[in-house]
């Protein structure tokens, strides 16, 4: 049995429907319990912050994950470091992602990594493509249009 909207305003899932008359909070309203915790909160942040150093200067645990998690948050993305050759051609990519895969294989870099790098490498190429088109393009209108051809 499928479950029947609640209202004209809502789907059959429970959501919102696009363009309902409803519709539910406001963009960037702020939460009431958001709110409120910040209102408590309001005028103690340097206290709270000195009381969480102290106790992790005196070896709490909890308060010393808290602390380095605020001053040294977990990285989302770091450098990949390997040798890779210049991109000026198509050709050039391919001797890229060869190197790519040389340092995937000798464990320098990691797969995900190199995937990552894989579709910049791919994306660079499309560029080096596109402007060696333009490029060619061009020469070939000022070829023509110095023979007086249209």
């Amino acid at each position: 049995m499928s479950k029947k909207p609640i209202n004209s305003g809502q789907k059959s899932d429970g959501t919102f429907a696009p363009g309902n008359k409803l519709g539910g909070r406001p963009k960037g309203a702020r939460n009431k319990t958001t709110l409120a915790v910040e209102a408590l909160l309001d005028g103690e942040a340097d206290a709270i912050t000195r009381k969480a150093i102290e106790m992790a200067l005196e070896g709490d645990g909890a308060a010393i994950r808290l602390c380095l998690e605020r001053l040294l948050p977990a990285r989302k993305d770091s450098p990949v470091v390997f040798a890779l050759p210049t991109i000026a051609t198509a050709l050039d990519a391919v001797t890229a992602s060869t190197a790519l895969l040389s340092a995937v294989a000798a464990g320098e870099v990691t797969p995900e990594e190199a995937g990552k790098v894989m579709g910049l490498l791919t994306s660079h190429k499309q560029l080096v493509e596109i402007c060696d088109l333009e490029t060619r393009l061009q020469a070939l209108e000022e070829r023509d249009g110095n023979n007086g051809t249209a």
